[in-house]
């Protein structure tokens, strides 16, 4: 599992309540799901931080309440700096749920040298899993785009168990030479690719 979380118990509710909560180093939360009522909590500016850098999708909840939870929303301000507050979800670490990961390419294109115009199409992907597996990003190899040619959804990088929600020959990414459309492009050619299916040992 995931980074442990204190949570406490919230009375007060509203934006100025909130507001007073920011100011005192507390940021605002709620949980909800698995039909249960929702809960107002507060965890502490530090540690939501410490959540951001680790990476954390998933958390175990500790104090006022105690259960497994998803990072299901955590609103910042304008500038990105602070987080303002949190949504959590609760989950079953057994069932599976749908999240939204980053897809990040890996290697450099080699159509763009053709001439081709290298362009990602999603950089976001929908995926099925259980908690537990949650991907930190979709991987996208690149290294055998030629011009001409796209990257669909068949072609990322993901765990077992984990399962993309989008149509197997939704594009990714493509590298299209100038005046060709989408529909004209190659599906991307793993002929290069070593026994292994990949470039890491």
């Amino acid at each position: 599992m995931s980074d442990s979380l204190e949570v406490a118990a919230r009375d007060a509710t509203g934006s100025r309540a909130c507001q007073k909560l920011r100011q005192e180093g507390k940021i605002p939360a709620v949980l909800y799901g698995h039909g249960e009522a929702c809960v107002d909590l507060t965890v502490t500016r530090e540690s939501v931080e410490a959540m951001v850098r680790h990476g954390s999708r998933t958390v175990e909840l500790r104090g006022a309440v105690t259960t497994p939870a998803l990072v299901r929303e955590l609103q910042w301000n304008t500038y990105g700096t602070e987080p303002l507050h949190i949504d959590f979800l609760r989950i079953d670490l057994a069932e599976k749920i749908l999240v939204t990961v980053p897809v990040e390419l890996r290697g450099e294109c080699p159509g763009v040298k053709a001439g081709g115009v290298f362009k990602l199409v999603l950089s976001e992907l929908q995926v099925e899993c259980t908690a537990q597996t949650i991907p930190e990003a979709a991987v996208a190899h690149i290294a055998h785009l030629e011009a001409g040619g796209v990257v669909k959804v068949r072609d990322l990088e993901l765990p077992s168990g984990v399962r993309p929600t989008a149509a197997a020959n939704e594009v990714i990414a493509s590298c299209l030479l100038p005046g060709q459309k989408l529909d004209e492009a190659k599906d991307l050619d793993h002929s290069g690719e070593d026994a292994s299916g990949g470039e890491e040992a």
